[in-house]
């Protein structure tokens, strides 16, 4: 949606998925340069408005699960 400016939790929230998974996808996009984030950690389309220069590129911090041994 143009304009929509969004943190990770509020994204986590209206996509209704894991924020581990929100993050990751949020990512993407940021390395694809369809979003990016602010540094106040709101997410923005790039074509969106003026201001479309990255302040910084997010990266998630996750840690691998352990398996399950079956």
């Amino acid at each position: 949606m143009p304009g929509l400016r969004l943190t990770l939790d509020q994204a986590r929230r209206l996509w209704g998925v894991e924020l581990s998974l929100c993050q990751i996808v949020l990512d993407a996009l940021v390395e694809e340069r369809f979003l990016y984030v602010k540094a106040d950690g709101h997410y923005l389309r790039v074509t969106d408005g003026a201001e479309h220069r990255p302040s910084h590129m997010a990266r998630a911090q996750l840690r691998p699960r352990a398996r399950k041994a079956s």
